[in-house]
C-alpha cells in the first residue's frame, strides 16, 4: 500500500499539483507522504497542500461513494521526520517576525484542519514520527506503530518550545500532564513499548524484517472504522474534540443532543433490524 497504485484506489481530484498521494480503497482514504529520500520531511508546499486536503475531504465527507476513514503514511521506511532542514529550518532565518508568525499559524492550521475533519484518522508510524511529524500523528485519532518506531517532540533540541502546532493542548490529553511535560521539555525519543504504555500508540506491530506491516495494520484499523455506522462516528469524533473544550455539565448535554440526533438516523433502526434477523447491520 505504502508503493505503488493498486488497481481498486481512485485517486482524489485536487485543485491543484499534490506534494503527495491520495486514493481510496474500501471506503479508506490513504494520505501517502512522497518524499521518501528525506523521510517524508514537510515543505511549505506540502503544510499548505496537506492543510486544503482535509478541508476537501470533509466536504466530501457526505459523499454515499466517499472515504470514511483515513490513513496518514510515509512511502518508504518512515513516517515524517518534519520539517525539511534545507527547505523550511534554513530560509526562516530570513523571516521577520512577521513571517515567522504567518508559519506558525500556517502549520497550526494543517493541525486544526485534521482535528475538524469529522472523519477518524489513524497515522501509521514507521520508524520516525519527529517534529511536525511527531504532531500530525498526534493530532490524528488512532495511531499504530512499528516495533522498531519512536516519536520524537524534539523543538527543545533545536532551541524551540515543545508548545508548537498544538502540541502541548494535545499531548496531555492524550497521555497526560507529567508524561506530556517530561515529552515536551526533553525532546528525547519516545520509543514504542512506551508509546503503548502511556496511550500515545493504539497498536504496536512487529515491523521486522516487513516495514509495511505498519502500513498493512493501519489500513485494517482505519477500514474497520470505515465499515461502521458513518453518521454515529463522524458525531463520535466531534464530539469528542469539542467536548475537550466545555465543563462536564455542558457536555453531558451536548452528548444528550447529539445521541438524540444518531436514535433519529436510519442506521439505528436498521442496528435492530439486524439483531433481530441475526445479520451484520447495512450501514447507511
Amino acid at each position: 500500500m505504502s508503493t505503488g497504485h493498486p488497481p481498486d484506489l481512485r485517486p482524489l481530484e485536487l485543485p491543484r499539483p499534490r506534494s503527495f498521494r491520495y486514493e481510496e480503497r474500501a471506503r479508506v482514504g490513504v494520505i501517502t507522504l512522497t518524499r521518501p529520500d528525506r523521510f517524508n520531511a514537510l515543505t511549505f508546499e506540502v503544510y499548505r497542500e496537506l492543510t486544503d486536503l482535509f478541508m476537501v475531504v470533509e466536504r466530501r465527507s457526505h459523499d454515499p461513494e466517499g472515504a470514511r476513514a483515513l490513513v496518514l503514511q510515509g512511502e518508504g521506511r518512515a513516517f515524517c521526520s518534519g520539517g525539511d532542514v534545507d527547505d523550511i529550518i534554513t530560509r526562516l532565518f530570513e523571516r521577520d517576525t512577521e513571517g515567522l508568525l504567518r508559519f506558525t499559524r500556517m502549520t497550526g492550521e494543517l493541525i486544526h484542519a485534521m482535528r475538524r475533519c469529522k472523519l477518524p484518522i489513524v497515522a501509521s508510524v514507521k520508524r520516525v514520527a519527529a517534529g511536525a511529524g511527531a504532531v500530525m500523528a498526534l493530532a490524528s485519532d488512532l495511531r499504530v506503530m512499528g516495533q522498531g518506531s519512536f516519536f520524537s517532540f524534539l523543538f527543545p533540541q533545536v532551541g524551540l518550545s515543545g508548545a508548537d502546532m498544538g502540541a502541548s493542548w494535545l499531548l496531555p490529553r492524550v497521555v497526560g500532564l507529567g508524561n506530556a511535560s517530561e515529552i515536551l521539555l526533553l525532546g528525547d525519543r519516545v520509543p514504542a513499548d512506551r508509546c503503548l504504555q502511556i496511550g500515545l500508540a493504539n497498536r504496536v506491530v512487529v515491523d521486522e524484517p516487513d516495514r509495511d506491516a505498519v502500513d498493512r495494520a493501519a489500513f485494517e484499523l482505519a477500514a474497520r472504522v470505515a465499515a461502521g455506522p458513518h453518521f454515529a462516528n463522524r458525531m463520535t469524533k466531534t464530539m469528542l474534540q469539542q467536548e475537550l473544550e466545555m465543563g462536564f455539565t455542558d457536555a453531558i448535554e451536548a452528548e444528550a443532543q447529539a445521541q438524540t440526533l444518531c436514535m433519529q438516523h436510519p442506521d439505528f433502526q436498521e442496528a435492530d433490524r439486524a439483531r433481530q434477523d441475526k445479520r451484520a447491520p447495512r450501514w447507511r
